[in-house]
């Protein structure tokens, strides 16, 4: 069974009560989002290998720590987990980045795949999901299915807010991925919007409705 980390960092949780509130506007919204995603990448990467190198300082050589290992990759689900790539890219400008284009059928309420670009070596990098709500799962086990399907083999996924629903739909789906969330909320309504949450997350970050 995965694991789900639960961000309870004061800066991530302040910045998150702000992002709920409806009186905040687009510009702020992505602002935040940006924020909270650049805490949580601190967070997710805590595990990231290290190696022993030997540098030059001003004064001495001496031997430190850099990162080794597999490379990484950003993948946002469209259009909302695009809210979330440049708070990322700010401490891993190195990564990659791939785009998975879904959206929820309105009387089905499943994923539906409309885009899909990746790099060529998904399989040699530990990919980061990226999507502000997990509500139903739905999406994010889409996602993460079509990663697998190409050859992905090392997945997190990296949420703002989510319910237990949505957590344990994917737990039962992909129960070798990671969860790393902000904020686990009460419940899903009956139109599967999370409750409190935060409304249309890609709605909010683009000013449409």
């Amino acid at each position: 069974m995965s694991t789900v980390f639960e961000m309870n960092h004061p800066l991530i949780q302040h910045k998150l009560s702000l992002i709920r509130d409806k009186n905040t506007g687009s510009k702020e919204f992505r602002e935040l989002v940006k924020e909270v995603s650049m805490l949580l990448a601190y967070e997710v990467t805590r595990d990231l290998s290290l190696e022993e190198v030997e540098i030059e300082t001003p004064i001495c050589k001496t031997k430190t720590k850099m990162l080794s290992g597999r490379k990484l990759g950003i993948v946002p689900i469209l259009r909302a987990g695009l809210g979330m790539v440049d708070g990322f890219l700010n401490l891993l400008p190195a990564a990659k980045v791939g785009h998975i284009g879904l959206y929820r059928d309105p009387e089905t309420l499943e994923p539906v795949e409309y885009y899909c670009k990746l790099p060529t070596d998904i399989n040699e990098r530990d990919l980061i999901v990226c999507d502000p709500m997990l509500a139903t799962g739905g999406s994010a086990n889409a996602a993460i299915q079509f990663l697998k399907d190409r050859g992905a083999e090392s997945i997190r996924l990296v949420c703002l807010i989510g319910c237990p629903e949505g957590i344990a739909a994917v737990q039962a789906a992909h129960p070798d991925v990671n969860i790393y969330i902000a904020s686990i909320d009460e419940k899903l309504n009956d139109h599967a919007y999370i409750v409190p949450g935060l409304g249309d997350a890609g709605d909010r970050l683009f000013g449409t409705k």
